[in-house]
């Protein structure tokens, strides 16, 4: 019984759908890998600006500047492990409220602070003008695995200004946290602008090598099938 040609139909037409997936997927990976390059060299133009005044729409991958006088209550947010003097040192992120004149207070990240077992409430604000140069991020949503916030200590595992600011007495806060940028000290600020992972080149050459490998089983396959 011969077989004809048209045996390679299927798996032909097969090879081809997926050979274009393959390849698209790979072209779609480069297309964000220079996006990204794009993106990486914004934010690093951005760190080397001076930085502009936070506004009610703040800009994204800025430095911003927002001047005014902290409350007196600040919380803690999170759990960190630093190393102290050699000595892993378990702490949070303290927040604190900067309350702004002719707009909206808002939540700030100051910094990794140490804290003690069993925590104690973080001591208050010095009420005096103060001015924070720092980021913007968005808030967070609690996840289903979240621990739950401590109200009462002002301990919180979710990073969220609706429900961080009833617990200082600061029901109206930006949508918004800022996150302070500065040198090592107490407490202990972020030091640059964050920066999204450019990894996309691997994937790409991932997907390349896949619709490689796709053509090479096809061609060794074709070659097995008997001619009429």
């Amino acid at each position: 019984m011969k077989i004809l040609p048209r045996a390679l139909l299927v798996p032909g037409l097969m090879t081809l759908v997926m050979l274009a997936t393959l390849l698209g997927l790979g072209t779609w990976q480069v297309d964000r890998m220079l996006w990204k390059r794009d993106l990486l060299a914004a934010i690093a133009a951005a760190e080397r600006a001076p930085p502009v005044p936070l506004g009610a729409t703040p800009p994204r991958f800025a430095r911003v500047r927002a001047e005014g006088v902290f409350h007196p209550a600040t919380a803690l947010y999170g759990a960190e492990v630093h190393t102290l003097a050699a000595n892993p040192t378990g702490g949070a992120r303290l927040l604190a409220v900067l309350r702004r004149e002719g707009a909206a207070p808002v939540l700030v990240d100051r910094g990794w602070v140490p804290v003690s077992h069993p925590a104690a409430p973080p001591p208050p604000m010095p009420a005096e003008p103060a001015t924070v140069e720092g980021y913007v991020r968005p808030p967070d949503t609690a996840g289903p695995f979240a621990p739950a916030d401590d109200l009462a200590n002002r301990r919180f595992f979710t990073l969220d200004p609706t429900t961080i600011g009833p617990a200082l007495g600061i029901p109206d806060l930006a949508p918004f946290i800022l996150v302070a940028l500065g040198p090592p000290g107490t407490p202990d600020p972020a030091r640059a602008l964050p920066r999204p992972p450019n990894n996309h080149l691997s994937y790409a050459i991932t997907w390349y090598g896949l619709a490689v490998a796709l053509l090479v089983i096809f061609v060794l396959y074709a070659r097995k099938v008997p001619r009429p």
